[in-house]
């Protein structure tokens, strides 16, 4: 499911227009990623967590070059299912 047809989605299930489902779909994608970059939580009990991870400096090797480099700590969105959305996907 892309964007689009999630929209539609949920349009139809909530008896919205497309255009106000495309607003509020919008709006909860801004909200979680502005809240996560910010490196808060945000929770939505049933569904799962958003949060920020620390992802450690680490090294690699370049594929291009074959030469050993460190790759930098970086900061990563992290995704963590609830316990009814797992138990939703393993019926």
């Amino acid at each position: 499911m892309n964007r689009t047809e999630l929209i539609a989605e949920v349009a139809e299930r909530s008896g919205l227009t497309k255009k106000d489902a495309e607003k509020a779909v919008v709006a909860l994608f801004d909200a979680v990623v502005e809240e996560v970059a910010a490196g808060n939580k945000v929770q939505i009990v049933g569904f799962g967590t958003f949060e920020q991870r620390i992802r450690k400096e680490r090294e690699g090797v370049s594929p291009r070059t074959k030469e050993k480099m460190v790759i930098p700590e970086a900061k990563v969105p992290a995704f963590k299912p609830g316990r009814s959305f797992k138990e939703t996907v393993n019926k």
